[in-house]
């Protein structure tokens, strides 16, 4: 098939590209480089069943493709918030045109939503049919509720022009090809760890998230895909519960870092707890998470170490 992957140069969506190309499809790979980079892609572009555009999804864009994967937006709170409008417009107007362009070329289309979609969720461990608790005003609104509405927009044009969706929605993921910077908290805990820098803690550390390592994730990106009718929306995550506190002890073993672990605020709207329910996955999918967190952490720091030293 040819298909086309919007954020394709990002740190999901090269992977994406990888895998795509291993199971000698053809790929468009989109990218305004924003927070995707070159460096993730370099390696693809000799491939003759690769193509990289240079474009921003809030602009429409003519393609022929039997499948579209919509990655594109920035989904870390530093490059979120970096320009809130921007995100919004990225989210929502680069929906419309993916969707429309599905539409035309009748392509099935996956849309990369979020965990966020929940908000700081009052039900634990969250479940599909949970319908959240966002804040629609605050300094992370630009991304929970852009993407929020791109999950209304993919359901609307699926009632009303038969267009072939799949939503999934993805809890924290980590792996190789992270961007260094972009706030994260694997990223973070890792590069301070490496280069012996305090380790900072939003709170008390008390909060949870559940880590998926990027192979897992993909894995069940991809049979969301292929899945002859399972509209999702889907959770797609770990199930294992850790405290941030409990990462970063665990960040600071593995790299036999004197970072010491030190406090800050925390910010707004932070949620204090996120675990998928991953039941519909495993019915819908027959998937579950493989890779466990000591296991994903130890490619990911092997990543930032030889990045650093570059």
């Amino acid at each position: 098939m040819k298909i086309l992957v919007t954020g394709g140069a990002g740190f999901l969506g090269s992977h994406l590209c990888d895998r795509l190309l291993e199971q000698d499809h053809e790929v468009i790979c989109l990218d305004n480089f924003f927070t995707g980079s070159k460096r993730n892609v370099q390696h693809l572009l000799p491939h003759p069943g690769f193509e990289l555009i240079r474009h921003d999804v809030t602009e429409p864009i003519l393609l022929e493709v039997d499948r579209i994967y919509n990655l594109a937006c920035p989904a870390s709170p530093v490059h979120y918030q970096y320009n809130a409008v921007k995100t919004l417009k990225t989210s929502v107007m680069g929906m419309i045109n993916m969707l429309g362009l599905a539409k035309r070329v009748k392509a099935r289309i996956l849309q990369a939503s979020t965990s966020e979609v929940y908000g700081d969720p009052e039900v634990h461990p969250q479940r599909e049919d949970y319908w959240g608790h966002v804040n629609p005003i605050g300094i992370r609104s630009c991304y929970d509720e852009g993407k929020r509405v791109a999950e209304t927009l993919c359901f609307d044009y699926h009632r009303q022009n038969k267009v072939d969706i799949r939503v999934m929605r993805i809890f924290n993921t980590y792996g190789p090809r992270m961007h260094p910077e972009d706030g994260r908290v694997v990223s973070n805990f890792v590069v301070q760890a490496l280069r012996g820098e305090d380790i900072t803690l939003y709170g008390d550390g008390s909060q949870t998230r559940s880590f998926c390592y990027v192979s897992d994730l993909l894995d069940g990106m991809m049979r969301l895909m292929e899945h002859p009718s399972a509209t999702g929306p889907i959770n797609i995550g770990n199930p294992g519960e850790f405290t941030i506190r409990q990462l970063a002890e665990e960040i600071v073993s593995m790299t036999g870092s004197q970072s010491k672990i030190v406090h800050r605020p925390l910010p707004s709207d932070d949620p204090q707890q996120r675990k998928p329910d991953i039941t519909l996955a495993k019915s819908e999918l027959g998937w579950e998470p493989k890779i466990a967190l000591r296991e994903g952490l130890t490619h990911t720091i092997a990543y930032f170490d030889e990045l650093l030293k570059a």
